[in-house]
């Protein structure tokens, strides 16, 4: 793992219906290792997801498992909004 300069950033948002995007931005590592935890990340979550300009997307609520699981790999997490 290569060393944070800053948090990772974690947020959700609502559109106008749907159950709503969890956003997870600034996580530094090489884009293939971005891949692959996006995978590992999408099984444990049980739902969908996309990276998008370098930030993961997964839909639905998981502000709560993703901080969990990135503090248990040793990443700084910050929430930010809601």
């Amino acid at each position: 793992m290569t060393r944070q300069p800053e948090p990772a950033r974690l947020s959700f948002r609502r559109g106008a219906k749907g159950a709503g995007v969890t956003r997870l931005e600034r996580l530094v590592m090489h884009p293939t290792h971005k891949d692959a935890m996006l995978a590992a990340l999408k099984k444990r979550l049980g739902c969908g997801g996309a990276l998008k300009d370098g930030s993961f997307e997964f839909q639905g609520d998981h502000r709560d498992q993703l901080e969990k699981f990135l503090r248990a790999d040793g990443y700084k997490v910050k929430r930010v909004g809601g």
